[in-house]
């Protein structure tokens, strides 16, 4: 189990000559039996690996819609071992696609540490993102990924500056580049300075790269893709869910509410080609 899941993500990017599209949707929201049926919606759609947040109830990297996102999914007791069950789940249902969690580091440090990347690799995840996990201070948590086949997904941000060296050097899996300043959300314009941030990581590392935050038109997908071997989409297909709350919860509805967000990440992903 833990070889296939080192390799599921170290698969995905051998060839770097095709661009990887990654959404972001948070477990459980607005139902977890939603988030099952999208996460399949998004592998039809075009999405080579998917995150899956947990909420948290002080999401500091998170901008106000995924915020939403996550007290949506708390009002339905959604935690780490709700997305465990639905990697699962997923996993049982023959999705092959390669799935990383979404955590802050608090949630990891109440389930247990060891405990947690244990449960990652016996249930079928390939590795987690720890927005609020410093390098400086991740050593147990990439010692207990190291040891069940988990890759810990390093963040890199315009400012971290002097600290771009020292990520790219440590990073497995794939290095996750920040876009933009700030919390995540959709946003009207990319950096202009971006693709030189995108040189500076990429010789910093090994790893492929992927880039996110405030990424949320097909347009902006299409001028990031170039700089990067994946792009990742977060907010705007949350606010799409969102748009589509009532539908997705009710049973008679929400094969439609479905479709149609698949739809718009189909336009989003179709935009890497």
């Amino acid at each position: 189990m833990t070889v296939a899941a080192v390799n599921r993500i170290d698969r995905l990017f051998e060839d770097r000559s095709r661009k990887r599209f990654i959404p972001f949707i948070t477990v459980g929201d607005p139902t977890l039996e939603a988030t099952y049926q999208l996460a399949h919606a998004m592998v039809e759609a075009g999405a080579d690996l998917i995150e899956l947040g947990i909420p948290y109830s002080d999401p500091l990297a998170d901008g106000p819609t995924i915020q939403r996102a996550s007290q949506r999914a708390l009002a339905n007791n959604i935690s780490i071992i709700d997305a465990l069950q639905l990697v699962k789940r997923l996993r049982d249902s023959g999705m092959e696609a390669s799935l990383v969690l979404f955590s802050y580091f608090n949630p990891v440090l109440q389930y247990g540490v060891e405990r947690f990347f244990a449960d990652m690799a016996t249930y079928g995840a390939d590795g987690v993102v720890i927005p609020d996990l410093p390098i400086e201070e991740n050593g147990p948590a990439v010692e207990a990924a190291k040891k069940n086949g988990i890759h810990v997904i390093s963040l890199v941000a315009p400012t971290s500056e002097s600290r771009i060296q020292t990520i790219g050097e440590q990073a497995t899996g794939f290095l996750y580049c920040v876009s933009s300043l700030g919390v995540t959300g959709a946003r009207a314009s990319l950096r202009e300075d971006l693709s030189d941030f995108l040189s500076r990581v990429k010789a910093s590392t090994k790893v492929p790269t992927a880039v996110g935050f405030g990424i949320s038109t097909p347009e902006q997908v299409k001028a990031v893709a170039p700089h990067t071997d994946g792009v990742i989409v977060g907010s705007a297909i949350v606010l799409e869910i969102e748009r589509h709350e009532e539908q997705l919860r009710d049973p008679a509805q929400s094969e439609e509410a479905v479709a149609k967000i698949k739809t718009f990440v189909q336009q989003l992903a179709s935009a890497l080609q």
